[in-house]
């Protein structure tokens, strides 16, 4: 099933793959315990992960501590490879705020096994992801973004990208001399600190704070 990401001027793009940048801010990485990698640590979801605005965030039966992950999401433009720092910005469609939807419990049981956390970070439902805001508003700059996000109408997060310890431009050269970059791709480009338990029933408002907004509903999957 194709799935298309909307611009804010009206434009669709088809969603390709998404990629997903862990321990990107110190403070996040303290509260979790861990330290940044010498390197970026990649990951990646399923494309049956992504909802738009409005969506709704389905918790699976078998997790009982589902964390919320507030990032700022990079939409690649054209397909490239080898892409240096100093050309990155060329190949940026657009931003978006997005919500990497964590299943704590099941990926820190995946860690202590030395198994991948694949499940833990890309079940059904767990990549919503606003409107995109074409990047030709930024006249060809990578701009700094306050990222803000709320449970209930209660702030849970809020911080600026540039406190990221690997920038866009290094994230964008580093994803496309490891796995190429296609039009559509995502990446979500890493988590500050804040994160926390999400239930059934709760209103999730995110936000790239003077550009674009996404809400999203919490519900527990049903059976079958």
């Amino acid at each position: 099933m194709k799935r298309y990401l909307n611009f804010l001027d009206g434009r669709k793009c088809e969603l390709s793959n998404i990629y997903a940048v862990a321990s990107n801010y110190k403070k996040h990485a303290d509260e979790m315990g861990t330290t940044i990698p010498d390197e970026p640590t990649i990951f990646l979801k399923p494309t049956s992960a992504y909802i738009s605005d409005g969506g709704t965030i389905l918790l699976p039966k078998f997790s009982n501590e589902i964390h919320h992950e507030v990032e700022l999401v990079v939409v690649i433009g054209k397909d490239g490879n080898n892409v240096s720092e100093e050309d990155a910005v060329n190949y940026i469609a657009g931003y978006a705020v997005g919500i990497d939807v964590t299943l704590r419990d099941t990926q820190t049981k995946a860690k202590k096994e030395g198994k991948p956390w694949g499940i833990a970070k890309g079940f059904y439902t767990s990549a919503p992801i606003s409107s995109i805001v074409p990047a030709t508003e930024f006249n060809g700059n990578i701009p700094d973004f306050d990222l803000l996000l709320k449970v209930n109408g209660e702030i849970r997060q809020s911080a600026n990208t540039r406190m990221m310890e690997r920038s866009v431009a290094q994230l964008v050269s580093f994803i496309s001399k490891v796995f190429s970059l296609n039009e559509g791709d995502c990446i979500f480009t890493g988590t500050p600190e804040g994160v926390g338990k999400i239930q059934d029933g709760d209103t999730i408002f995110a936000e790239l704070v003077g550009f674009v907004s996404l809400t999203c509903f919490v519900a527990n999957k049903l059976e079958g």
